[in-house]
């Protein structure tokens, strides 16, 4: 298959926030240009999307995974929907010895770290030690496989065929999720998935400063004669106008989806949901990090889709120089660099095909990006053209 990429540009501010929290609990920053930056990670925003996803309904949930070190604990739930006679503790048994044979992980019972002189001892589920990604067809078909073996799964398992069938389930039929941003699994490599979705850490297309809010909180109860604070705090935050940027490889995204997830469709119809979904969830996605303290809810002032045979190309370098906002604003001149630096880097670096772009955008800050290609009117007409463009692109023959 030839190889495709989306590209998705988007500037959007955003009011005083913490959108994502360091170890210190400040906002992220990078130095970029040779100034302090704003800057939201690029699992923030990845983590974003996924929950979009669900939330919104933008995908079956059968066309989603889980991501989680209680994998045991969610593949005995299927067991026990599927054989109610399989009780939990035996269904927990069932569900770490499968997935041990199929990930090559070890799932077990976790030690304690610490024990209290008066704490009292429960039982735990079996863990893996690290975050395993699986589709819900996959455990579907797992599930399958501890009940064929529930009476001896030891010896099931051992059987060659068993074993192979286990790895090949949970190596086929990957959701949307995983095809998208991929899978490692450490004692299994030969499973491993690799990611069709590259994201790029959001940074201010400005100067940022970290600013502290210092606040009280009063006792509900306190009297006149109580004066003074029940608790006060301080919290860390800033505002930005964000460059966002993330590279799609479409032909990745089609070898990780395979046949598909459906028997009765053709290819590119999951390949072409998983995309639109992924542009709609990336576009209007927002991490939550205090969300409740700031509110910071806004969308993006503009966003920029191309699609390209040739390599991705990230526009982050328009923004090297950072933007002054000496007009007390920062999308007016953000846009107005994106629209010029884009045509020059795309004539200097132009390849033999013309590259098929389209903006959606708000407001007269950001009207000289309009000439950057297919103006769409809203978010459901730009997802459902880049839809059709990939669609049409896919089915041509190599």
């Amino acid at each position: 298959m030839t190889r495709l990429f989306l590209d998705i540009h988007a500037l959007q501010t955003v009011p005083p926030s913490n959108l994502n929290r360091d170890d210190t609990g400040a906002p992220k920053t990078a130095v970029y240009g040779g100034v302090l930056r704003a800057r939201v990670s690029s699992q923030a925003w990845k983590r974003a999307t996924r929950t979009y996803f669900a939330d919104e309904h933008l995908l079956d949930p059968a066309e989603l995974g889980v991501r989680t070190k209680k994998v045991a604990e969610a593949l005995a739930e299927r067991i026990r929907a599927s054989d109610t006679s399989i009780g939990e503790a035996d269904a927990l048994l069932l569900a770490a010895e499968v997935i041990q044979t199929a990930t090559g992980s070890a799932i077990e019972v976790p030690k304690r770290s610490k024990k209290t002189a008066d704490a009292e001892e429960t039982d735990q589920a079996p863990r893996s030690k690290y975050l395993m990604f699986l589709s819900s067809r996959q455990l579907d078909g797992l599930a399958q496989v501890a009940i064929e073996g529930a009476a001896d799964i030891k010896s099931h398992l051992k059987d060659k065929n068993t074993k192979a069938r286990a790895k090949h389930i949970a190596d086929t039929r990957h959701s949307v999720d995983i095809a998208l941003f991929g899978r490692m699994v450490a004692d299994s490599s030969d499973i491993n998935v690799d990611a069709a979705v590259q994201v790029a850490h959001a940074l201010s297309v400005h100067r940022a400063e970290t600013e502290s809010d210092y606040y009280t909180a009063v006792d509900d109860r306190n009297t006149d004669a109580e004066p003074g604070a029940g608790m006060i705090g301080t919290v860390d935050f800033n505002s930005a106008t964000l460059y966002r940027y993330a590279a799609m490889g479409v032909h990745q995204l089609a070898e990780n989806l395979g046949q598909g997830l459906r028997e009765d469709e053709p290819r590119t119809a999951p390949v072409r949901r998983a995309v639109e979904a992924f542009l709609h969830g990336f576009i209007a996605s927002l991490p939550t990090g205090k969300i409740n303290t700031f509110g910071h809810h806004t969308l993006p002032d503009a966003v920029i889709v191309k699609l390209r045979t040739t390599r991705p190309v990230s526009f982050v370098a328009a923004f090297e120089e950072p933007v002054r906002g000496d007009q007390g604003g920062h999308v007016r001149e953000a846009a107005e660099r994106l629209a010029g630096y884009v045509p020059d880097i795309e004539r200097a670096y132009a390849g033999q095909e013309a590259t098929p772009a389209w903006v959606l955008r708000v407001g007269p800050n950001t009207h000289k990006l309009a000439a950057l290609g297919t103006e769409s009117e809203n978010l459901s007409e730009l997802v459902a053209a880049v839809g059709q463009a990939v669609a049409e692109r896919l089915e041509k023959p190599a």
